[in-house]
């Protein structure tokens, strides 16, 4: 089933609130709809959404800044591997703690 960009925005939320500080949620969610439609435009049509591991790895990444998540949302509709990297290693150190 589709899921709309409002319903997406809901679900979203949550993990947006978080990371970010208050003030900043509505702005990081407007962020995350413009890239959807970046993602439309770059993979096609059958691609409504952002894929939520790249979501993720790009949350992840901004730790609740928003000059970061601009960057890295940029970075991944360019290319997406190199956030996963980034991400990977991100995990991969918070687990060797």
């Amino acid at each position: 089933m589709a899921v709309g960009s409002e319903q997406r925005r809901l679900e979203r939320r949550p993990p947006v609130e978080e990371q970010f500080a208050a003030q900043h949620v509505e702005a990081a969610l407007d962020l995350l709809h413009l890239v959807d439609m970046a993602w439309h435009d770059c993979y096609g049509p059958g691609e409504l959404e952002v894929p939520a591991a790249v979501l993720d790895d790009v949350l992840l990444l901004a730790d609740g800044d928003v000059i970061a998540l601009i960057r890295l949302a940029c970075a991944a509709v360019s290319d997406f591997r190199d956030v996963r990297v980034a991400a990977d290693a991100r995990r991969d150190a918070r687990r060797d703690r």
